[in-house]
């Protein structure tokens, strides 16, 4: 996206990327709903970003593929099969978030991402700048909180997720 500002009498052309951050889960059944907890998270951490578009993605639906569509970069968060210890927190980048949700079923949501992914792709939306943060769930039983183990993991997905966009921001400016 670009944006004219004009002041004195010139105009000045700045490049503002949209950031889409969607948080995926089922909060009433505990450890799933983790990426709709970090979201909560991160929304408290970063008040007045305008560039970042937080959204709540739930259990997914067709209607965050507009939401894709219209962003340059985009983080899932979401509970996901890494094979590790419960709260474990993985990032998976670009081409490496691709072969992981397509490798094997690792996430409840993962048909639903995919298709979301390959609407995108089928459109030439799909943003070059794209991540899944992934956390081991430990519990999806009924339950409105993360066991502890995962809610422990809640601040390390934060941090992950920022560090990714400090990352993002410096390669613009670069």
């Amino acid at each position: 996206m670009r944006i004219a500002l004009s002041g004195l009498g010139s105009i000045v052309y700045i490049n503002a990327m949209k950031t889409t951050i969607l948080g995926i889960g089922n909060t009433l059944l505990r450890d799933e709903g983790i990426g709709i907890h970090v979201l909560e998270a991160l929304r408290a951490q970063t008040p007045g970003d305008d560039s970042l578009s937080l959204i709540d993605g739930g259990t997914l639906s067709f209607t965050l593929a507009t939401e894709i569509e219209s962003t340059d970069r985009l983080v899932v968060v979401d509970a996901a099969q890494l094979g590790e210890a419960p709260g474990a927190v993985r990032c998976f980048t670009g081409q490496e978030m691709d072969s992981f949700l397509g490798s094997c079923k690792r996430s409840v949501h993962e048909v639903g991402l995919l298709d979301l992914l390959d609407i995108a792709r089928l459109t030439q939306t799909l943003p070059a700048q794209r991540a899944l943060v992934g956390i081991q769930p430990a519990s999806v039983e009924w339950g409105e909180e993360p066991t502890e183990a995962v809610a422990a993991a809640i601040p390390v997905a934060v941090e992950k997720i920022c560090e990714l966009l400090d990352l993002w921001r410096t390669e613009a400016a670069a």
